[in-house]
């Protein structure tokens, strides 16, 4: 009874675990064109100007 308790507990907490370690703001590896650059403020490649 007990190990099946565990069992369940252990099951339901490591889904818990996995997605507290993803937050919204992760850095994630983006690759742009050439003659674009990275733009974190609209989240999207622009060309580059000057």
């Amino acid at each position: 009874m007990i190990k099946t308790i565990l069992t369940a507990v252990i099951l339901t907490a490591a889904p818990l675990a996995a997605s507290a370690q993803c937050t919204k703001d992760h850095q994630q590896a983006m690759s742009c064109a050439d003659g674009t650059v990275w733009d974190a403020e609209t989240k999207s490649c622009t060309k580059v100007t000057g």
